[in-house]
């Protein structure tokens, strides 16, 4: 492969973004990785803790119903405005929860909103936003 011509998108410096394996220790590092990167933010105190169930679980799901041998899950934390959004993206985009299990219950239930975005293929992302607030 030549360097030359390799594309990168760059990622802005207030976003994260990283693969990890689908297991239970991808998952767990998914959460350790958020933590530190939302206490080096210093993003308030009860949304970092609400924030890291959200990322617990969307991880967790990504590992064991998302799992594709081989294939990686990406963790994406983004601020915006006045909102945190945690996205997974898993390459099982045709298995699309019909009914939200206990883990999605607990995310409906801490964050402000959240949603999935089949695509593209074989992609889905499972994303959830946490209001900031205002100081």
């Amino acid at each position: 492969m030549n360097p030359k011509n390799t594309t990168q998108v760059p990622v802005p410096a207030h976003d994260f973004r990283v693969l990890l394996s689908p297991t239970p220790r991808g998952a767990r590092l998914a959460r350790l990785l958020a933590v530190e990167w939302m206490r080096t933010r210093e993003l308030p105190y009860g949304t970092v803790e609400a924030a890291e169930h959200v990322v617990a679980e969307l991880a967790a799901n990504a590992a064991t119903h998302g799992r594709v041998t081989g294939r990686s899950f990406r963790l994406g934390l983004l601020v915006h405005a006045d909102a945190l959004r945690i996205e997974v993206t898993d390459t099982r985009g045709a298995d699309l929860p019909r009914q939200p299990g206990r883990g999605l219950l607990l995310v409906e239930a801490l964050a402000d909103r959240w949603g999935i975005e089949p695509g593209p293929v074989p992609r889905k992302t499972v994303w959830a936003e946490l209001d900031l607030p205002h100081l």
